[in-house]
């Protein structure tokens, strides 16, 4: 006898949970005319519980040593390579090729290694010790901006959201993610490696949705300290940096094309979501 296939259920990713959107709204992801899923169409809600539980857990995370966090990337790492096949399977029904697929996924994991290696050696990196003509010590040392939201690259949607995730909380912050429009699905296969791979809930938050519908939101909130972009569009670029004055946020615009690229992966991209802080301490106390 025939049997009726299981699909899989797409949902949000928020505070380390899978709800469905509060909207009840969803959208279509087709291939060829063929339907591949109804993905959740996540709402100004959505967005914003996400923002309130990656407040609560952008403190402790911050202070999670960077051996544990270089762990914990590494373990991302692993349960990827694990999921190999799965993932290429699922990049191949969004449209590339399997040769294409396998690529990226391996880039993808490669990546995580390479920022999991970064995360005990960025601060001695971009912290200083600086000369001053006062009988004081002048330190410079980085911390993470906090909240960042995140308008992840709409092309190789597994490696470009990793090459955005991972540098982020590498270096202590929390993020908001708004994965790839039109190729959503191994955004959500992705957040249930992390739900798997002791990320502490909160820390990663991705969401699926309409762009045109979310992007003022994530560039206005007053309680997101950072917004990333990826993409070229000058009206996006233009509204982002408008409404991101409102509370001083700081706006990264990252326009790649290929996230293959060897310029695709370095520690400044962790140092662009981190503040300076210097401290004065007297030489004689």
């Amino acid at each position: 006898m025939s049997r009726i296939d299981i699909n899989k259920t797409y949902k949000l990713y928020i505070g380390g949970k899978f709800p469905r959107t509060e909207s009840g709204r969803y959208y279509t992801i087709n291939n060829n005319g063929k339907l591949i899923a109804n993905m959740c169409l996540a709402s100004r809600k959505d967005f914003r519980n996400a923002v309130v539980i990656a407040r609560k857990a952008q403190n402790p995370w911050a202070n999670t040593t960077a051996l544990n966090k270089g762990q914990i990337l590494y373990r991302i790492a692993e349960m990827l390579e694990g999921r190999k096949e799965q993932f290429i399977a699922e990049l191949t029904l969004q449209g590339e090729t399997k040769n294409n697929a396998k690529k990226e996924v391996e880039s993808a994991i490669d990546r995580l290694v390479y920022y999991a290696g970064w995360s005990d050696k960025y601060q001695q990196f971009f912290s200083t010790v600086n000369p001053v003509s006062s009988s004081h010590f002048n330190f410079s040392n980085v911390e993470p901006v906090g909240v960042v939201s995140i308008i992840a690259p709409e092309k190789q949607s597994l490696l470009g959201l990793v090459s955005v995730i991972a540098p982020a909380i590498v270096g202590g912050n929390t993020v908001i993610v708004l994965a790839s429009e039109s190729k959503p699905l191994t955004a959500i296969s992705f957040a249930e490696v992390l739900n798997s791979s002791d990320v502490p809930g909160g820390v990663v938050n991705i969401l699926t949705g309409k762009k045109n519908e979310l992007l003022n939101h994530l560039a206005s909130h007053m309680d997101v300290n950072a917004i990333l972009y990826c993409g070229k569009n000058e009206e996006d670029l233009k509204l982002i940096s408008e409404l991101a004055s409102l509370n001083v946020k700081r706006t990264i615009f990252y326009k790649k094309t290929d996230w293959a690229s060897e310029n695709s992966e370095s520690p400044y991209f962790i140092e662009k979501m981190q503040e300076v802080k210097t401290t004065w301490h007297p030489t004689e106390v």
